[in-house]
């Protein structure tokens, strides 16, 4: 495969939406009841509501209660008593399987072979890892307790039962999933059980194949790590292939860093936070954060595969086609390339594109965010934009890295990686909890939130505005002719996963997406529809480029799950000028009830606004240049 089927592939990667039939049964879950408790702070008491309403909505019996911490209880206490909570209402309800769902996590449908399940116990495997990956050779626990099922079974009670007598007798300071483990060991032999597929989990199922709904959302309060060295652990059951004496070492160490960053107060966590960024500690701890290559090889699949398509993209990276093409063929050759390793060879390619526009010239080096592969659209837009008016090549740089050369910094929401030696053109925030670097070039930033906050950490006062992905339509220049009568739906990518119901006259795009080729593509069919819903905020900016009217939007039970405290909307929509702010409205995960029509606005960004946005870009070019010749 070459790279000219870029194209073909950006297709074949886009991954299975859950995208509900509009003819299935909706008959209410029978013998069923979902139970959780929470807290008495305001916190919980949120998630609580949360899930209340949506069991209310699935028409599903439910047991919510709120538990009053015990003077000297701790967080591994209080979920100790889960434990005596769960069996209580096992026995409340004999004759119903009951399901207990951590009270932060979000629970969206309930699927038939969930709920009419004939198993024992039904749950997720601990870590909501592949069947490639099952058993005690790589966990010491085996299910992950957030979400599982107790049949009205006796062997299921039993376990439950025994589970509960353990918890009421034992000394040992150990939470919930410990005494689930217990039980489990001792009887398991008479149990049957059902493992769920990990890509029910929204955020698994991205590149899920088609056929399993996702359904299920994981909520961690980061208490966990907090406690996993305070509480009794399972050791592992026979043997086990360890991770390496780095990656454990590494991942103790960011338990470490974040207890002791949510332990400092903001004035000196702020600064602390800055110059681990600054000198690449967060990029080591994260593993690369999310540029990250761990996971893009098939689960469980050799390490060698892993080597092969870190080559592949590396080899992109440097513009050295034959050697990613090379790459690619022996993952092929040797077995089918599953759907994240064909997401990565399309990154590869996009990357490979932007690093050889012109060899003739020396390239810029840009940072931006380049996963999930193989690209979300708003952040890919960056490379796009700076190459279309530069006409140069464009080398990636990793934001999380440390950095010890100029480069540019454009497009999206990563203030939090600006380095003293970057170049700052349009760049924004997702949450003002932090300081920018304040002695980097700044030829612009989103808009007057981000100029702001840069001021309060002691940086210039900007006056040019305007996200540089409002340039869309200079540099993938379309007309907007007669439209088709529909509406396009395109989702942010952290909303794939979501179960939604269209109406008729709605069709889905994907924003998964990177190569310019498949860019354009996306533009070229967003023109033709009367109108585009969408939760993707550069989504929305391409429509406001192009004039296209649009509504943005999240979903019901998904407010937080987009990163950031929401102020990039505000941001984004007073840097361009617009007369109003365009922030998210929470509409039902059923957009047939949605009234489309009438929360539609049809702005588009004007020339000046679009002209003062590409003079910051070549002025940011112009200093990128000045700064590499000084160097």
């Amino acid at each position: 495969m070459t790279i000219q089927n870029l194209t073909d592939l950006v297709r074949l990667e886009e991954p299975a939406t859950a995208t509900v039939p509009q003819d299935l049964p909706t008959e209410p879950p029978t013998d069923v009841v979902v139970c959780s408790f929470y807290t008495a702070d305001s916190y919980y008491r949120a998630f609580a509501d949360e899930l209340r309403g949506n069991l209310e909505r699935l028409g599903i019996a439910y047991e919510l209660e709120e538990v009053v911490a015990l003077e000297g209880q701790d967080w591994a206490d209080i979920c100790r008593r889960k434990v005596g909570f769960l069996a209580r209402v096992c026995e409340a309800h004999p004759d119903s399987t009951v399901f207990w769902i951590d009270v932060d996590c979000g629970l969206h449908s309930l699927p038939g072979y969930v709920r009419r399940s004939t198993a024992d116990l039904i749950g997720f495997q601990r870590g909501f890892s592949s069947p490639l990956t099952i058993g005690y050779a790589n966990r010491t626990r085996f299910w992950e307790p957030c979400f599982f099922g107790v049949a009205p079974t006796a062997a299921a009670r039993r376990w439950i039962a025994d589970a509960a007598r353990l918890e009421r007798t034992a000394s040992i300071k150990a939470t919930d999933d410990y005494f689930f483990e217990e039980s489990w060991r001792a009887n398991a032999a008479s149990l049957t059980f059902q493992v769920i597929p990990s890509a029910a989990v929204t955020s698994r199922a991205a590149g899920a194949e088609a056929g399993v709904e996702p359904f299920f959302t994981f909520g961690s309060s980061g208490n966990v790590d907090d406690f996993k060295g305070r509480v009794t652990q399972h050791g592992q059951v026979g043997e086990r292939r360890s991770a390496s004496v780095w990656t454990r070492g590494r991942r103790s160490a960011l338990r470490v860093a974040k207890s002791v960053e949510r332990a400092l107060p903001a004035g000196v966590s702020n600064p602390v936070r800055r110059t681990v960024d600054r000198i690449g500690v967060t990029h080591a701890l994260t593993g690369g954060g999310a540029d990250a290559l761990s996971g893009i090889a098939r689960p469980g699949g050799s390490p060698h595969r892993v080597r092969i398509v870190r080559e592949m993209v590396a080899a992109g990276q440097a513009g050295d086609l034959e050697r990613m093409e090379g790459a690619y063929h022996r993952i092929a050759s040797a077995s089918v390339p599953d759907r994240a390793e064909v997401a990565a060879y399309t990154a590869a390619g996009s990357f490979a594109h932007f690093a050889t526009i012109d060899p003739g010239q020396d390239p810029l080096r840009l940072a931006w965010w380049a996963r999930p592969f193989p690209g979300n659209f708003g952040d890919w837009l960056s490379p796009l934009v700076l190459a279309a008016q530069a006409e140069r090549s464009v080398l990636y740089q990793s934001p999380t890295a440390r950095s010890s050369q100029p480069h540019l910094i454009s497009v999206g929401s990563i203030g939090r990686f600006v380095r003293p030696d970057s170049i700052v053109v349009g760049t924004g925030i997702s949450s003002d909890e932090i300081e920018l670097e304040p002695s980097a070039t700044y030829l612009s930033v989103r808009g007057p939130v981000t100029a702001a906050l840069l001021e309060k950490s002691g940086g210039p006062a900007v006056g040019s505005f305007g996200d540089p992905g409002a340039l869309l339509r200079r540099a993938i220049p379309v007309e907007r002719g007669e439209t088709n009568g529909r509406t396009a739906l395109v989702r942010h990518f952290t909303h794939i996963g979501v179960p939604l119901t269209l109406p008729e006259s709605m069709d889905e795009l994907s924003v998964l997406r990177s190569h310019p080729t498949a860019v354009r593509d996306l533009v070229e069919q967003l023109a033709t529809y009367d109108a585009v819903v969408t939760s993707a905020m550069h989504v929305m900016i391409a429509c406001h480029s192009y004039g296209i009217p649009c509504v943005l939007v999240t979903f019901e039970g998904m407010e937080s799950s987009v990163h950031g405290t929401g102020i990039k909307y505000r941001d984004y929509s007073l840097g361009v000028g617009l007369d109003r702010v365009h922030e998210p409205i929470t509409v039902p995960r059923d957009l047939r009830m949605v009234p489309v029509a009438s929360m539609l606005t049809d702005d588009r960004i004007g020339d000046d606004k679009l002209d003062e946005i590409e003079q910051a870009v070549a002025g940011g070019v112009a200093a990128y240049r000045a700064a590499v010749d000084g160097a």
